[in-house]
């Protein structure tokens, strides 16, 4: 691949060592002497049921584990960071601000028809546009790129953003200063091309199998709701050479007891996640079959910081001092999970961040502050604290609302409502803001702090909690042009310090991913954001 090696920014280098969310853009790897099954079909279970397709719609692994599966973006990551080419084939740039990409010759979406630079600037001018409303409407805004701000607040045109296509191969992006994880963050799947022909025809109805078009290894096929969504090979796919496995189903089971039955007797090749209290037991007699690997992701519980009396931190800071996270990770977990009292992590994108002074502090200190902050808060055992607490159906969230619930019962005599909704009831309840406290969690969209901390900036479309801080928002546009790492690392502590006093959100724990395969599958290796991609994949012979 091409870059200006003239430039000595740090801002290239470290976009390069950056990770994203689209993960190692591998594609199948044989061993040589592998025998492979005739039938190349894989059945995964994915947890629940996807809110869309629409990669504009979106925001979770949910909906991006299958998105990443039928798009293509310009770049993707591979295992060791460095950038990979994909839909683009090069790409330069001038001081970090004004990059060009070219599009490889031939390019073609599923159904034959040429993917155009046109195609990208459209799609990110439909990301960002307020008609769209999508949940990563900031994301381009975060990456600098001109004029995202103003058109996610509705201040200026789509047709100003600062990307344009210089001919049907040729695209520019402006940005308005560098930015360190640029090229990590131009891998995310919100930023895949669509096709606009396609959905000025059918609207909202473009993602239905019998209109879509996709970019990548595989395009929908089948969905029947809450049943099965199936993908088959695309044969238009540039790297369809590559491509072993020629169909996959996604189950939408949200019960981890269902997943494991099923995998059990047959009917799933790779589990979603494994029950916490099947986990020990799995262990001793699938050892073989179970995977477990560290994840960029944090569990956490986030407030309605606009609804009294969550709108005062000290409210918010004794709910956060008063949990055993401990308890929480090593107990209700125990699958290798940590306790967080950070919102990024304790490592991330070669920074070391610290969580506040107070989670060092013994829990009865800590329990002791808390009661402190209810009462100057107006709270006590004559007018206890009353909250609803939501999560999404599923075994293990229930699990620790339950727990945490406790905690806060016998430690500050906190009376606690427990709700749960469907993912996609959940996801519409808390963008409207009809919540107290609604369980949530965020996996790194590429391996820098920055993605875990965005979402608090004022404004920020993921913002669900309304929290709004100056000097948090200044921490952060100081880290997107710091020069080095150590700079960098200086402004997300900042942030993170700030966090720790104002509490938007309550660290829980920092996941693993645990998952029972099938031996014949071949392939399997999630990246450190958990995520792992059917085309990487092979059906041995059994």
């Amino acid at each position: 691949m091409t870059q200006d090696k003239t430039k000595r920014f740090t801002f290239t280098l470290l976009a390069v060592c950056l990770m994203s969310v689209n993960g190692a853009a591998r594609a199948a790897n044989v061993p040589a002497g592998a025998v492979l099954a005739e039938k190349q079909e894989l059945v995964r279970n994915n947890g629940s049921e996807p809110a869309s397709l629409d990669p504009h719609k979106v925001e979770s692994n949910v909906e991006f584990n299958l998105i990443s599966d039928m798009f293509d973006g310009l770049v993707a990551v591979k295992p060791d960071g460095s950038i990979e080419p994909r839909l683009a084939a090069s790409w330069e740039n001038k001081g970090n601000t004004v990059w060009t990409f070219h599009l490889r010759p031939g390019i073609t979406w599923s159904d034959g028809s040429a993917i155009t630079a046109q195609d990208v600037v459209w799609s990110w001018q439909r990301l960002v546009s307020p008609q769209t409303a999508s949940p990563y409407a900031s994301y381009l805004g975060n990456m600098y790129v001109a004029n995202a701000v103003d058109i996610a607040q509705g201040n200026k045109d789509p047709a100003t953003l600062g990307v344009k296509a210089l001919d049907d191969t040729t695209l520019e992006i402006t940005l308005t200063q560098p930015t360190a994880a640029f090229l990590a963050m131009l891998a995310h799947p919100s930023l895949v091309p669509l096709d606009k022909v396609l959905i000025g025809r059918f609207g909202d109805k473009w993602t239905r199998p019998e209109h879509i078009v996709s970019s990548g290894a595989y395009k929908l096929s089948q969905w029947v709701v809450n049943e099965r969504i199936v993908a088959e090979r695309n044969p238009h796919y540039w790297d369809d050479r590559h491509t072993v496995i020629n169909k996959v189903t996604y189950l939408p089971i949200s019960s981890e007891s269902a997943d494991v039955n099923r995998y059990k007797a047959g009917e799933i090749d790779i589990v979603y996640s494994v029950p916490v209290n099947q986990f020990a037991q799995l262990k001793k007699t699938m050892g073989d079959e179970l995977h477990v690997s560290p994840q960029l992701s944090t569990y956490y519980y986030q407030f309605n910081t606009t609804r009294a009396p969550f709108n005062d931190p000290r409210v918010r800071r004794a709910l956060n001092m008063a949990l055993d996270k401990d308890i929480i990770a090593q107990k209700v977990m125990g699958q290798g999970q940590r306790a967080a009292w950070v919102i990024s992590q304790p490592d991330i994108g070669g920074v070391q961040l610290h969580a506040p002074e107070y989670a060092s502090w013994p829990l009865d200190k800590r329990i002791a502050e808390a009661k402190k902050l209810l009462t100057e808060a107006g709270y006590g055992p004559d007018h206890p604290l009353s909250l609803n607490l939501l999560y999404n159906t599923f075994e293990t969230h229930q699990r620790i609302a339950i727990a945490a619930s406790s905690m806060w019962k016998k430690n500050l005599g906190v009376e606690v409502k427990l709700q749960n909704q469907e993912w996609k009831t959940m996801l519409d309840t808390m963008h409207t803001g009809n919540f107290d406290i609604v369980r949530y969690a965020w996996i790194a969209d590429y391996d820098d702090a920055s993605s875990f901390l965005n979402i608090f900036r004022t404004g920020d479309s993921e913002n669900t909690t309304g929290y709004s801080s100056p000097a948090f928002d200044e921490a952060m546009h100081n880290a997107a042009k710091a020069s080095s790492l150590e700079e960098r690392g200086k402004d997300y502590q900042q942030a993170e310090d700030l966090l720790g006093e104002d509490v938007p959100a309550i660290p829980i724990y920092h996941y693993v991913r645990t998952h029972l395969v099938k031996p014949w599958v071949g392939g399997f290796a999630p990246d450190n954001r958990g995520n792992y991609y059917t085309k990487d994949m092979y059906i041995k012979k059994h």
